[in-house]
């Protein structure tokens, strides 16, 4: 077992470092988090046509690269790095994962080509107005499993639910909670962006009146849904190790730069104490996120504890890097026009999303049978 990264994996972070810095710098940030859709469609298209980002972990079959889980964390920690806006999250992670490990043939070959080719934009509707991530969470109905099926209720939190052209939807009918695919042009269906505090990741309530579904696959008492879960986890894990390391890359760079009485603020022992937290928060996280991306990886018996480990600690590192990061920079670090409130923003959200640290603290508890 090797947990060092292989020549071409460092040559893939440095590739998509290289295009992150160039296509998603702190002004196109500002400028898309403003916008309703959230993203840019030429970005979105080069992402797909030229890096091939869309379809690293589709299997070769549907038009993929066929790549584990350890090269999509390297992706996700970049594109935590520069705040990527994109609906990359959703479509790739969310419904690229529920429909890969769906066992559904017919909607793996209908479906995941135009995730992998960039055209598909695709979600995960899952969580409703209670914000539970659990089973008693789910109340949106189905009226059946057959040809013809429809889905009625709400859905709140969907990522990216106001520009995806595909839904992945949790609901329920007699036998229990299945998954369900629905066209975004399906008649019934509306959508509302809603207000967030963090602009640069977008979601929306989903309203479903009689909309037209197609099943996809049983969730089996919920357990598959857990799984998918748990693969999300730790895709955000790492996706919060990259916001984080930039986060004390910045305070760091500052702590240097920054003059007071004669002598850079950094050699003063406070500064320094915030700083060394960092860097130990940073790379436990670190360590954290890449072996839940190896166990997610080989889909292994850990991944379940790994995943709630992951995601709870490496919140908790982001959040607290995320927010030393505005306390060294002082007054500077708390205007609008600084990039550090992005950041901040980022890792709040990103902590309550899937569950906080005290929901997967108590998840992994169950789990290895505390």
């Amino acid at each position: 077992m090797n947990f060092a990264f292989t020549e071409e994996q460092e040559e893939l972070r440095n590739i998509v470092r290289s295009f992150m810095e160039d296509k998603s710098a702190e002004l196109a940030v500002r400028e898309l988090m403003e916008t309703d859709d959230g993203f840019d469609k030429g970005v979105w298209s080069q992402m797909a046509e030229q890096l091939g980002l869309q379809s690293l972990i589709i299997p070769e079959e549907y038009g993929g690269q066929g790549f584990g889980y350890v090269e999509l964390g390297i992706v996700l920690e970049e594109m935590g790095r520069s705040l990527l806006c994109a609906p990359f999250f959703s479509t790739v992670v969310l419904a690229g994962n529920a429909i890969i490990h769906s066992g559904n043939e017919t909607a793996k070959t209908d479906l995941l080509p135009g995730i992998a080719s960039g055209e598909t934009i695709a979600t995960l509707a899952l969580a409703e107005a209670s914000g539970r991530w659990d089973a008693d969470g789910i109340t949106v109905e189905a009226s059946g499993l057959a040809e013809g099926a429809t889905i009625s209720g709400e859905k709140m939190f969907v990522t990216d639910g106001g520009t995806a052209n595909l839904f992945v939807v949790a609901a329920r009918v007699e036998s229990g909670i299945h998954l369900f695919t629905v066209d975004g042009e399906a008649t019934g269906l509306s959508r509302e962006n809603l207000s967030t505090m963090d602009q640069t990741r977008k979601q929306a309530r989903i309203t479903f009146e009689n909309t037209p579904a197609t099943h996809l696959c049983d969730t089996n008492n919920f357990e598959y849904v857990s799984q998918i879960l748990d693969l999300a986890a730790v895709a955000l894990a790492n996706e919060q190790v990259g916001g984080a390391q930039f986060a004390m890359e910045m305070a760091v760079q500052y702590a240097k730069d920054r003059v007071q009485f004669g002598r850079p603020i950094g050699s003063f022992q406070a500064i320094k104490h915030k700083c060394a937290d960092m860097l130990l928060e940073v790379e436990s996280a670190k360590s954290a996120a890449y072996y839940a991306a190896w166990c997610a990886s080989e889909m292994n018996d850990e991944l379940p504890s790994v995943a709630s480990l992951s995601k709870a600690y490496c919140s908790e590192a982001y959040f607290h890097c995320a927010a030393e990061n505005i306390q060294i920079h002082g007054g500077i670090g708390f205007t609008w026009e600084h990039p550090a409130h992005l950041y901040f923003k980022r890792a709040k959200s990103s902590e309550l999303m899937f569950g906080d640290p005290a929901y997967h603290r108590e998840l992994l508890a169950q789990r290895i049978g505390l």
